[in-house]
């Protein structure tokens, strides 16, 4: 390993010796991602980040992914345009987590603990996260499979939904905008909380030309979540989120497409009854996870033919989860769990003109039919021997109706020799199960052998708190087998992978107006990924008073793999945002916000360059 890593490392553990002692404490994060009930996060050996509503808000962008790449060190998303991320191929919002990708289906999302995946190609699909839904974001960097199951072998993304709080209240706000290339959005939500019902809804529109012909982005939906408290210690919330987009691909630079179009539209729903208890709680839920696509392929735009037919497709990930946490005695809580789910795809071509079924060989081998069922349980026990000492332990047995059985264990410990700072270590495994397209689709199809991806994750990482400013490092290795690859047309289990690297993060509220934060990563990999930037700096500035806002920041992608093999290529970018926000009343305020304010000329999806800078402004109205 890099000895660089190990330098950086122990510099930032000698500097907490340092400071060992302070007078004034915030309070900590509690988290539901590591356990799945609330916790303090001192005490899981899991390296959690939290980006809260205010921050999700305070740049006024439509999706959440723009601001957790600030936020989170190792995490990073593609994009190749102002707004939308789309999907197929040349499609950007790749997630990736160390190195591990979102794209193939090794870094999880989901909303409310409720996993979020295209059913046919198992992959996230970045242009469904909308901040209206998001009460908080919680990342967990590294395996959670043992909580979560199959493709959360990277890492998870936790989307915490909105809740009216306890007080009887009624708030509505609307926030409209526009911009560069005829770039417009507008989002509208309202909170009613009245004795033991609440609600939210939310709306919003957005639109774009992007800066690029062919390239026209437009998207709308809405959430719905409605609760009701049966008692001071049961309640139950149902909700939906539904948002509908049509996007084009321009094609990359050299070689433009023209009718390269999609039509998705996307849903997430569940229900859920919880309990809560001095000694234990849990919930009970059913969820369901659904698409349709519709996509044109496109033609060359010098020379070539348009397409005859369509891809069309539907998907599901339903499920079942339950789960019970109880304290058995002091210092200790033990959480038991099982999850089944049913994942459905169904993947075939229609002709353009009559809406008929495609039945050629060529488009029969595209196309995929099935049904597949997973089936779990869990068990975590976490158990404090001391003020100072606390130990996890926690595993779960997956089976998959096509790929079998895999046990997913995890370990960790933490010590806190010092009030205001822990010392975490863990061990990990990763798993993601085979997908439909892999199973079952195209000529590289192999659903008689293909078993679980698998990797070990082991990390070791120091975080502190002194007052008003909190700092912490990570030191993390990935290793990898089994990974699906195709060799000699076929899909196999057949890869590795081997990554290991180092990520730094700080934050200090200077006073009542000004906070700073600052997070870098530092990754290897022995086989590199596209989309995997091997440095990833972020430097911000906010000012708040009783009518300015200004948040600015600064973010360097270093080493940026565009493409890998023969043709690799990289890319390196420091790029400038700021936003600012005036309140011309108690009730109503103006915003502006630019990007890349440096203008500067880069890709990050090869052959698709950025805009440079850009601007939006528009108005706020709270009542």
């Amino acid at each position: 390993m890099n000895h660089k890593l190990f330098i950086a490392a122990a510099f930032v553990l000698m500097g907490a010796e340092a400071v060992a002692q302070t007078d004034s404490l915030s309070l900590p994060d509690v988290v539901v991602t590591g356990t799945r009930t609330a916790e303090d996060v001192r005490h899981l050996p899991y390296t959690i980040n939290v980006i809260n509503r205010d921050v999700l808000t305070e740049q006024h962008q439509t999706s959440i992914l723009p601001t957790v790449m600030q936020q989170v060190p190792g995490f990073f998303v593609t994009s190749r345009s102002m707004m939308g991320y789309g999907v197929s191929t040349g499609a950007a919002g790749g997630i990736n987590m160390r190195g591990i990708a979102g794209g193939a289906g090794q870094m999880l999302v989901l909303i409310d603990g409720h996993p979020q995946y295209n059913g046919v190609y198992g992959h996230p699909i970045s242009d469904s996260y909308q901040t209206l839904m998001a009460e908080r974001v919680e990342v967990l960097r590294g395996p959670a499979s043992v909580l979560y199951g199959s493709n959360a072998m990277g890492g998870v993304m936790n989307i915490v939904t909105r809740r009216p709080d306890g007080h009887d209240n009624i708030a509505t706000h609307v926030t409209v905008g526009a911009g560069s290339y005829g770039t417009f959005q507008a989002e509208a939500s309202n909170q009613v909380r009245k004795g033991r019902f609440s609600s939210t809804v939310a709306a919003q529109y957005s639109r774009t030309d992007n800066h690029r012909p062919h390239t026209g982005f437009e998207q709308y939906g809405g959430y719905v979540k409605l609760g009701y408290d049966l008692s001071d210690h049961w309640n139950v919330f149902a909700d939906l989120d539904l948002t509908h987009w049509n996007a084009s691909n321009p094609g990359t630079v050299t070689q433009p497409k023209l009718e390269n179009d999609q039509w998705i539209t996307r849903g997430a729903a569940s229900l859920t009854i919880e309990n809560h208890y001095d000694c234990i709680s849990g919930a009970l839920s059913i969820y369901d996870n659904f698409g349709r696509h519709k996509i044109n392929d496109g033609y060359n735009q010098d020379g070539g033919t348009p397409q005859t037919d369509q891809f069309r497709s539907k998907d599901a990930v339903a499920g079942v989860s339950w789960y019970q946490s109880a304290k058995l005695f002091e210092g200790n809580r033990l959480t038991v769990g099982l999850d089944y789910q049913h994942i459905y795809g169904r993947a075939w071509y229609t002709d353009r003109q009559t809406g008929e079924r495609v039945t050629t060989p060529r488009r029969l081998m595209q196309s995929a039919h099935c049904h597949e069922n997973e089936v779990a349980g869990y068990v975590d026990f976490r158990q404090d021997l001391s003020d100072r000492l606390t130990i996890d332990a926690g595993l779960r047995y997956d089976h998959h109706s096509t790929a079998g059985g895999e046990w997913v264990p995890q370990a960790g410990v933490v010590y806190r020799p010092i009030a205001t700072g822990a010392l975490k270590a863990s061990v990990g495994k990763g798993f993601r199960n085979p997908n439909t397209r892999e199973m079952y689709m195209y000529g590289t199809a192999n659903h008689d052998s293909l078993q679980a991806e698998r990797l070990w994750n082991y990390e070791l990482s120091w975080r502190q708190q002194l007052g008003h400013f909190t700092y912490g490092a990570n030191l993390y290795y990935i290793k990898g087998d089994n990974l699906i690859q195709t060799v000699a047309g076929h899909n196999i289990n057949t890869g590795e992978i081997e990554n290991y690297g180092l990520e730094l993060e700080a934050q200090y509220r200077i006073n009542s107006h000004w906070a700073i934060s600052a997070n870098r990563s530092i990754l290897h990999m022995d086989n590199p990924v596209v989309g995997a930037p091997e440095y990833k700096d972020y430097l911000g500035v906010s000012y708040n008073d009783s009518r300015w806002a200004v948040v600015a920041g600064i973010q360097y992608v270093g080493g940026l793999y565009t493409a890998v093999g023969d043709g690799e290529q990289k890319e390196d970018v420091c790029l400038l945002n700021a936003t600012v926000s005036y309140a011309l009343c108690q009730n109503v305020g103006l915003w502006l916000r630019g990007e890349n304010l440096l203008a500067q000329s880069y890709e990050i999806n090869l052959g698709y360059p950025m805009p440079r800078a850009t601007f939006m402004g528009g108005l706020n109205i709270t009542f």
